[in-house]
């Protein structure tokens, strides 16, 4: 237990709401406000891609107790399902029996909001934000940023409050502060696979489901209800693109010619299309993450990527973890659990979100690809018969809590063997042998 603060944290989503179980548990008066209405008392649906909860993420949740209650509400997906045009092809991840979980985004919120009263934290729904004095860790908040604001005066206060937080808009504003956030020309549309009538799954529940074509592509995750939750993933502008589709038989002729074994399973497609909204991906970096041992972003607030992936969540509830270790290491010393939180994990948030990036190419193009897919069944029959020598990159990422730079690395590495493992004539039909195998174990050896 540390010597008790009062502590705010600023946004109530899901690396918030875990964040003050933590802060609770270590013996902190903890306050989470948020702008938004409180989320278990709306409906919240049309924006959302599901959460792919894998190790880091568990392991986030398991260290304060509350893994088994989140496994209630998820369902594990042993492998990829990718639905090309004219077939449909399997590929397991990692070893057997591991898994990434499917969980609903609103579900999942409204869980951890739960486990966060539970702990003891006071959650302030519909309190905006809008500046704080980071000397003294004071919240400005009113009903308009023009308007009157109410002071909150803190010991310490967390930014959580997402990839365009105002309490990093206010640290932008120190000098020597770095800051970028680049927009992918891709966006992203929710649509619906409803269940079964009896309440069973359309499509194999235990799968993530990818319609990999290029330059835009479909994925399916699958809810408790036996629906699936879908995202469509398309360029702004273009020839196949949000913008090209403009009535509903435009896309019902599209999705009838690019999609055609999903047209039976949406049957509201055109409505969803139509009635959703069409939402941006981005990717944020900056640093400092911290000022003195008053202010710490934490989250999307100072490293939101790109869901290729599916790390995102499970990266923001890493920052706990290692906020966690530091907190342990030093006691109350603030100014140096601060320091060394962001030190430690601004070159892995780095590092994930360009593999985040890579995964969108690897997702919607490489999927799809007969070499890319044989380059996958090498690595895993070379794995299986020598997993102390290669790890596959996907699996260093989602079933490992190595860091993410790390995996980075290893994973250029292993790439640039692979390509010349790819090149040895004829390994379409030779690439189970144990001349392929001698050849990769020769150049791991260099």
């Amino acid at each position: 237990m540390q010597t008790s603060l009062k502590i705010a944290v600023v946004g109530s989503g899901l690396v918030g709401s875990l964040l003050a179980i933590y802060l609770k548990k270590a013996g902190h008066t903890v306050h989470v406000y948020d702008r938004s209405p409180d989320i278990r008392k709306i409906n919240f649906s049309g924006r959302s891609i599901n959460l792919a909860m894998s190790n880091r993420g568990w392991r986030a949740l398991d260290a304060v107790g509350v893994g088994d209650s989140v496994r209630e509400i998820a369902i594990p997906m042993d492998k990829r399902a990718i639905h090309l045009v004219d077939k449909l092809n399997f590929q397991n991840y990692g070893q057997d029996g591991e898994a990434i979980y499917s969980i609903s985004r609103g579900r999942l919120n409204r869980k951890m909001i739960d486990l966060a009263e539970n702990a003891g934290a006071e959650f302030y729904f519909e309190q905006k934000i809008w500046d704080v004095t980071m000397s003294d860790a004071t919240l400005h908040i009113g009903e308009s940023e023009r308007g009157e604001w109410e002071e909150k005066k803190y010991d310490m206060v967390f930014g959580a409050d997402g990839a365009f937080s105002r309490i990093r808009h206010r640290m932008q504003r120190q000098s020597m502060f770095n800051y970028s956030q680049e927009f992918l020309n891709v966006g992203y549309k929710e649509l619906n696979i409803p269940a079964n009538p009896d309440g069973t799954h359309k499509l194999d529940k235990n799968s993530f489901h990818i319609w990999p074509r290029g330059e835009y592509m479909l994925i399916a995750l699958p809810n408790l209800d036996g629906s699936f939750t879908c995202t469509l993933f398309m360029p702004f502008e273009g020839e196949n693109s949000f913008a090209s589709l403009t009535d509903r038989k435009e896309v019902e002729d599209f999705f009838a010619k690019k999609f055609p074994d999903s047209i039976e399973v949406i049957p509201e497609l055109a409505n969803d299309f139509f009635n959703n909204p069409t939402s941006t991906l981005v990717t944020m970096k900056c640093f400092p993450w911290t000022y003195e041992d008053k202010i710490a972003l934490i989250g999307d607030a100072c490293h939101a990527i790109v869901p290729f992936y599916g790390q995102g969540m499970n990266a923001g509830f890493e920052d706990i973890t290692v906020l966690n270790e530091m907190i342990e290491k030093y006691g109350n010393d603030w100014k140096k659990i601060f320091s060394e939180y962001q030190i430690s994990r601004k070159p892995n948030a780095d590092a994930i979100a360009e593999l985040s990036y890579r995964n969108f190419m690897e997702m919607s193009t490489k999927t799809a690809d007969e070499k890319f897919l044989l380059q996958k069944k090498i690595e895993k029959a070379f794995s299986d018969k020598h997993p102390d020598k290669w790890i596959p990159l996907y699996s260093r990422v989602t079933f490992s809590d190595r860091p993410y730079a790390e995996a980075l690395a290893i994973g250029d590495y292993q790439n640039g063997i692979m390509e010349e493992v790819l090149r040895i004539e004829n390994i379409e039909n030779i690439w189970d042998t144990p001349e392929v195998e001698t050849k990769i174990l020769e150049l791991l050896s260099r």
